[in-house]
């Protein structure tokens, strides 16, 4: 592990960079203050980028577009990686009639609904509908009763032997410098031991994410996994994640992992990152080239 101010230098080493979205690019105050020169640079020097997210909350060009709307036009669909999509591929095998029920915002369905099944949001369910209900997704953490929708979904699984999917595994995320909020893998964990049922999870540390970024790769070129090295905030997602998939892993700390924790919470999980830098940003004098 080593510690190193200068982010440059470290995707200088490497042909692909995988960045996970929130903590690292973007804060609940936005995008981070000089991001857009990192992949100026990225650019300039010919390297691919993917931003590697669990946030299932709005499809590829949903994405994509929030961050046009903030000036950062180079960050395409076919850029993001999204646990949504994951969750999409398992529906297409696994359900074929029937409803899939969520919870989430309506933007987020639309992983459900690009699979060619029907969506119902979890407020929906009842008497009437309840046997035609053949799947829940865990999609996103807004657009939901907090009380009445939890409720009604721990009732609707233990009624109903159907297949649950959480598609952002995460179990919170920073909403400011020092606080953070309930994600929506947090509420699956919770109804999980409650209802005492396995669910099926998509997104970081799985290695199906990482394996899904690296095969859209390797379906034009070759590349090997000293090639590309992941970015992250969260040691529990983004670096063992990408430790266990066989690439080097950069821990910011501009997210998630603060700066004085950073020691301890390394110790205390024992999840090492190859480096540690203090953001993922670069500074005016690295577009001098």
């Amino acid at each position: 592990m080593k510690r190193i101010e200068d982010f440059k230098s470290i995707i200088d080493r490497y042909d692909v960079v995988f960045f996970d979205a929130f903590g690292v690019l973007k804060t609940h105050s936005g995008l981070l203050p000089g991001i857009e020169r990192t992949f100026a640079y990225l650019e300039a020097q010919g390297k691919e980028y993917y931003i590697v997210t669990n946030d299932a909350s709005r499809s590829p060009a949903q994405l994509a577009e929030s961050y046009h709307k903030k000036d950062l036009h180079c960050v395409s669909a076919d850029r993001i990686i999204s646990s949504g999509q994951l969750t999409k591929e398992y529906l297409e095998l696994k359900v074929h009639d029937g409803y899939v029920a969520y919870l989430g915002t309506e933007e987020s369905a639309h992983y459900i609904e690009s699979a060619g099944l029907k969506t119902l949001p979890v407020r929906d369910v009842d008497s009437t509908n309840i046997d035609k209900v053949n799947a829940l997704v865990f999609m996103d953490d807004e657009g939901f009763d907090w009380f009445h929708d939890i409720n009604k979904t721990v009732n609707l699984l233990r009624k109903r032997t159907i297949p649950a999917i959480v598609a952002n595994t995460d179990y919170a995320y920073p909403v400011s410098k020092h606080d953070v909020s309930i994600a929506i893998g947090g509420i699956a964990q919770m109804i999980e031991t409650i209802v005492g049922k396995r669910f099926i999870r998509f997104g970081k540390p799985d290695s199906q994410m990482f394996m899904f970024a690296y095969d859209l790769i390797r379906d034009y070129r070759p590349i090997s996994k000293k090639q590309i090295v992941m970015v992250g905030d969260t040691l529990q997602t983004d670096i063992i994640g990408g430790n266990k998939f066989g690439l080097d892993t950069v821990l910011v700390l501009s997210g998630n992992t603060l700066p004085q924790d950073a020691d301890n919470r390394i110790q205390a999980t024992g999840i090492v990152p190859t480096y540690i830098c203090e953001s993922a940003v670069l500074g005016p004098e690295d577009l001098n080239f």
